[in-house]
Formats: structure tokens, C-alpha cells, sequence
């Protein structure tokens, strides 16, 4: 074991999963050794202990798990479980901390960001339930990361982390399992394949866009052992930078999907998921089902699905995400929760067993299970609802709409603005939220404007500052936020909503529809003026 002196980093501030930068940021001498260090030094408990190790196949990530690797032998890990060439999906992983008892464990991804030598790299610690680990750790460990001073390490040969094996280096035992086989077994357990595999058999037609990203051996054997044809599954084969594209499932980087589902002889189902598989996607024949949307219509028909047919304890939603889950929940008669954005606050709920389903509108949904959203888990969900109710997607979510209404919703994502102008749009916008309810614009009555605080149900602890959302007496409202999974300027999201009711107009245009609440929007903040823009990078 060598201690090897260094000095800090700025900047090594976790973000709402984990720390993400550049690649040739995380390739400096010493940038990836500090910041392991520190998860060391902050989590004591990993000493003796197993560790999960793994991440989404993205360019660097075999290099890092041999430093880590090397670095848990110095700082006295006694076992880990690496993932087979290095590969596991973040749902996956929490599965594995779960099953097994770890300590904990380490992901290498930076989930939709591009990849690649010119792309992005991240690295996140989720604590022993499974899920990203809480600000009180991952604030110890940006403390730490701005006075470290040194870092230890064992000088040792990499591991072959192609071959299914058990070795140790040094007094640490390492084995090498199957990504795929835990994680796949647990879906076995919680829906039925068989009434999902008959969909197939009865002609059901099927695409599955991996990106190629961490999904595509997952989707290559459990959708393989559904009867789905490999021609079904499309960017399967993991690439290092994901075939040069964003392994981010939308309208604009999975277009080739979206090409298939929206064709005259499009397939009836289509789905995606996104860098490390924790993201996904659902599409009808021509329809494209929102997250929010998909929350609530899993969380209306989960007693149809074996794993869930106990009933929704309830539901927790982040306060960006479209209110539509909320409909449902009250509805059902169980408690609904808005918490911030991070996936970490919905950890509390799950633990002390107030939710049983969770989500976000940046396409994510979970539930019980693990402490992660779970792409793969999502559209299995659907796959079983479908099968079960014995109607395609398109009626599925038209009955939806006409029982509890529709929630108009979208987001504007503004990327990569300086850093000075993002501010300058979320300040002008805290400067007025005193003074904007009661005022009117067009046909739109302003009842709320605040700064959104989180209080903790279960540990009492206070977040402040997570998001400015201004309501109007209609329903409808506005979110500004500041994204933290960027590594370049900063991007600025703009939430729409609308609701109409059941017995409404639900077959709208969706942009036009929001069209009114967008434009209020930027006539309150300005934000076109103060950002130089003219409209959003993207829009989902």
C-alpha cells in the first residue's frame, strides 16, 4: 500500500447524482483518487465491509474500476462485486447492495450526458438501503475533498474483468459476476412473464432502443426470454460513447425510435432507456406517454402487476413533475408527497414505508423495490398493464385522460448558458415572488409564487431553495429550476402545466396548449433578454 501525496480540487461538489464532469477533467492526475478517497474517508463503515462496483460502459470507465479497485484493497474493503467487463446499470446496482448487504456501493456514469473522450464522466456513492447517498454524506465527502492532503493505494496488476471468476488482490477478495442475472431474477419475481410473453406470441409488435448504452445485455435477455426477437432491439451493443450520440431517451436524441413509433406501420409498443438504465421511455403507435403522465397511469393499474397487487401505499412525486400522480393518489386514498428533484428524497419514504411508488418528469420511475429509478422495471410495468388490461397503449392512456383529466406538461430545457445569465433569470424571478399573487396576465390569475422548501416527513431535516414555482387559480403553473447534472455553463429547465379536465379538450395540441402559460413565463423573467436565447435547446 502506497500513500500518495496530493493536493485539492475545486469544485467537487456532488450534485443531485453525484459528482459529473468532463472526462478530461475526471483524467487528471489525482482528480478521480481524491474524490474516492473521500467516499472512504466519509464512509468508515465500507472498512470490512462489501462494496458494489460498476457503471454504464462509458469511455474511462474500465480505468476507473481499477483504481477504485486498487484503492478499496488499500483503504481495507474486504470484498467486492464488480460487474462482468466492468458493466452494471444503476438499478441494478442498488439491487445488489440490497440483496447481498453491502456497505455500499460506487457507480461510474454520468446517466444521459454524451460519452466518449470528449465527453463526460461521473461517479456517484449510494449508501447501504441501495439509494444515492443522503446530503449529509454527500456534503462530508465535498468537505473532505477540499482539504485532502493524500490518498492511499496498492500497487497490484488489473483484474480481468472479462471472465465470471472469484481472485483477491492482496487481502481483498474480488469476484466478477454476471451483470445481468440478480436484477433479472427480481423482475421474475414481481411480474408476470408469461401473460407478458403471450402479447408477444399474439403478434404484438415491439421496439427497444438501448442507445448504446448499459441496457442492452439487460434488454437482450430478459426481453429475449419474453419472446421478443433481437430485431426488436435496436443500439444494443454497449459503445464507450454511445455510438456518438446522447443516450438520453427523448424526442430528440432517440429519434430513430421515435421515426418507428410515429411511422404509418409503426410498432404497437416502443420504449427506450438511457445511459446507465435507470431513464425510460413508453410509447404507443403514434403517441409519446409524458413521465409524469406514465407515473400516474403505473401507479392507477399497479394491482394488476403480481408484485403490487397488495395495493399503493402511496405515492411521491419531485415538485417539477406534472400533478397528475396526485390525481390518482387521491383517488386511491393514500398519501402523496412533493419533494425536491434527486431521486435521494424519495429514499426516507421508501425506507420508513410511506410510498410504494416514485417518480420524476425527467423520465424516471421506481418503486419499492430498490432505491433507484429503474428504466427496465418501467417498462416492464407497462408491458404487464398492457397485457393484463388487453389494451394497447393509445386506449390505455385515452381512458386514463377521460377518468381523471389531462395534464398538459412539458419542459424547456435551456443548456449551456453562462453560468451569470441562468442566475440572473432564477434572481429576477426570487425578487418578485412577494408581489406577483393577484396579478393578472391575459386569462391567467397569478395565486402563488414561492421558493420551493422541503421538510422531511421522516427525519425532519429542511431543504430550501429547490425550484420557484409560480401557480395560477386555474391550476395551471410555471417551475423555474437549476439542473445540476450538466458539466458545461448551466441549464436553466422551464416546467409547463395545464390541466383539463376529463370531460375537456384532451386531444390538444400539446405546445400550443402551453403556449399561454410559456409566454407568461418569459414576459415575468425576461428570459429570453437575459439569456440571449430565443427559445429552448430542448424540448421533452
Amino acid at each position: 500500500m502506497t500513500v500518495i501525496k496530493t493536493t485539492p480540487f475545486e469544485g467537487q461538489k456532488p450534485g443531485t447524482s453525484g459528482l459529473r464532469k468532463t472526462v478530461k477533467t475526471f483524467t487528471q492526475p489525482n482528480y478521480l483518487e481524491n474524490f474516492v478517497q473521500a467516499i472512504f474517508d466519509c464512509v468508515p463503515e465500507l472498512r470490512g465491509s462489501l462494496l458494489v462496483l460498476g457503471g454504464d460502459g462509458r469511455f474511462y470507465n474500465d480505468k476507473a474500476i481499477h483504481i477504485i479497485l486498487r484503492m478499496a484493497a488499500a483503504n481495507g474493503v474486504a470484498r467486492v462485486l464488480v460487474g462482468q467487463n466492468g458493466i452494471l446499470s444503476t438499478p441494478a446496482v442498488s439491487a445488489l447492495i440490497r440483496k447481498y448487504d453491502a456497505a455500499g456501493g460506487i457507480i461510474l456514469s454520468a446517466s444521459h450526458n454524451p460519452g466518449g473522450p470528449n465527453g463526460d464522466f461521473g461517479i456517484k456513492f449510494n449508501s447501504a438501503n441501495g439509494g444515492p447517498a443522503p446530503e449529509s454524506v454527500t456534503n462530508a465527502i465535498y468537505a473532505r475533498t477540499q482539504i485532502i492532503d493524500n490518498y492511499e493505494i496498492l500497487s497490484a496488476q488489473d483484474v480481468d474483468l472479462s471472465a465470471l471468476a472469484k481472485t483477491k488482490m492482496s487481502e481483498m477478495d474480488i469476484e466478477i459476476i454476471d451483470s445481468v442475472r440478480d436484477y433479472q431474477e427480481m423482475m421474475e419475481m414481481l411480474f408476470d412473464f408469461s401473460a407478458i410473453s403471450n402479447l408477444f406470441k399474439s403478434g404484438m409488435t415491439f421496439c427497444f432502443d438501448a442507445m448504446h448504452a448499459v441496457t442492452g445485455p439487460y434488454a437482450k435477455s430478459i426481453f429475449g426470454k419474453l419472446g421478443v426477437p433481437d430485431t426488436s432491439l435496436i443500439n444494443a451493443v454497449p459503445l464507450a460513447d454511445f455510438g456518438g450520440g446522447h443516450p438520453d431517451p427523448n424526442p430528440v436524441y432517440a429519434k430513430a425510435l421515435f421515426e418507428k413509433m410515429f411511422s404509418e406501420d409503426g410498432p404497437d409498443f416502443g420504449a427506450a432507456s438511457d445511459g446507465d438504465g435507470d431513464r425510460n421511455i413508453v410509447l404507443g403507435r403514434k403517441l409519446y406517454v409524458s413521465p409524469s403522465d406514465s407515473l400516474a397511469i403505473i401507479a392507477a393499474n399497479a394491482h394488476l402487476v403480481p408484485g403490487y397487487n397488495a395495493g399503493v401505499k402511496g405515492i411521491a412525486r419531485s415538485m417539477p413533475t406534472s400533478r397528475a400522480a396526485d390525481l390518482v393518489a387521491e383517488k386511491l386514498g393514500v398519501p402523496y408527497f412533493e419533494t425536491p428533484t434527486g431521486w435521494k428524497f424519495f429514499g426516507n419514504l421508501l425506507d420508513d414505508g410511506q410510498i410504494t411508488l416514485c417518480g420524476e418528469e425527467s423520465a424516471g420511475a421506481s418503486s419499492d423495490h430498490i432505491r433507484e429509478k429503474d428504466g427496465l422495471w418501467a417498462i416492464l410495468m407497462w408491458l404487464n398493464i398492457v397485457a393484463a388490461r388487453r389494451q394497447s397503449v393509445v386506449d390505455i392512456v385515452n381512458a386514463h385522460w377521460k377518468e381523471y383529466g389531462r395534464n398538459y406538461y412539458s419542459r424547456h430545457d435551456y443548456e449551456e448558458i453562462e453560468n451569470t445569465k441562468a442566475e440572473s433569470v432564477m434572481q429576477g424571478l426570487r425578487d418578485q415572488l412577494d408581489d406577483l399573487p393577484g396579478k393578472v396576465f391575459g386569462a391567467e390569475t397569478i395565486s402563488e409564487a414561492t421558493s420551493f422548501t422541503y421538510k422531511d416527513p421522516v427525519d425532519g431535516s429542511t431543504s430550501e431553495n429547490q425550484g420557484l414555482m409560480v401557480k395560477f387559480e386555474s391550476g395551471s403553473r410555471f417551475v423555474f429550476r437549476l439542473s445540476g447534472t450538466g458539466t458545461v455553463g448551466a441549464t436553466l429547465r422551464l416546467y409547463l402545466e395545464k390541466y383539463e379536465p376529463g370531460d375537456g379538450k384532451l386531444d390538444g395540441d400539446l405546445q400550443e396548449t402551453l403556449a399561454p402559460i410559456a409566454k407568461i413565463a418569459a414576459e415575468i423573467t425576461k428570459l429570453n433578454a437575459l439569456t440571449g436565447r430565443v427559445g429552448p435547446t430542448t424540448i421533452s
